[in-house]
């Protein structure tokens, strides 16, 4: 089949979101005037090494947030973020973070999520991630669409639970991925691969 997006489609649900996948998801923390937050964003991904940047997509709003999310608009508030791994025995309360709950509502608290601050910015972490990178706000980019909004941070800190490093090397015993819809998937086997010379 073949369909302009702009045109809309004939299937029951929109499939481009499960077309780009698997995609990790950045749960992400935020600290602001109205207490601290914490919302997963699939739309994520890392973008340069040196040094190290992230990005990731914020899409829709709140009502009672001016046009945006609780988590954009606390990053503008006080410019810091922490994206926080999602461990498999984290899925349920990664879901419910998800919630659409009144700005002021601390989803760690309505999630069960154990806390623990940053060590370079003024921001909450999940504490039992298997890694969370601390990044200070680049810069916010408007895209197309009603709502939609890029958010480019530098990460000036990293942490890494002990039992997710092995002979040097970050590998947590399964990843937890987004596939679109309703669906997730954990990658649990790995296999490497050289480039070509040069490469």
């Amino acid at each position: 089949m073949f369909y302009r997006p702009a045109d809309g489609h004939p299937l029951p649900h929109n499939p481009f979101n499960a077309i780009v996948a698997p995609r990790p998801i950045a749960w992400i923390g935020t600290r602001g005037a109205l207490g601290d937050n914490l919302a997963p964003y699939s739309f994520f991904n890392a973008v340069a090494y040196t040094p190290p940047q992230v990005v990731f997509g914020s899409t829709s709003a709140k009502a009672d947030r001016d046009g945006t999310k609780d988590t954009l608009s606390q990053i503008r508030e006080g410019g810091v973020f922490s994206i926080n791994l999602v461990a498999p025995e984290d899925l349920a309360a990664m879901n419910a973070s998800s919630a659409p709950l009144p700005a002021g509502a601390d989803e760690f608290i309505h999630a069960g999520v154990a806390k623990a601050e940053c060590e370079t910015i003024d921001c909450p972490r999940v504490a039992t991630a298997p890694a969370t990178l601390e990044c200070r706000l680049v810069q916010v980019i408007t895209l197309l669409g009603e709502a939609n909004f890029l958010v480019h941070g530098e990460v000036t800190g990293i942490h890494i639970r002990p039992d997710c490093l092995k002979d040097g090397r970050f590998e947590p015993p399964a990843r937890l991925t987004r596939l679109g819809y309703r669906d997730y998937a954990l990658i649990e086997q790995l296999f490497t691969l050289d480039r070509p010379p040069g490469g």
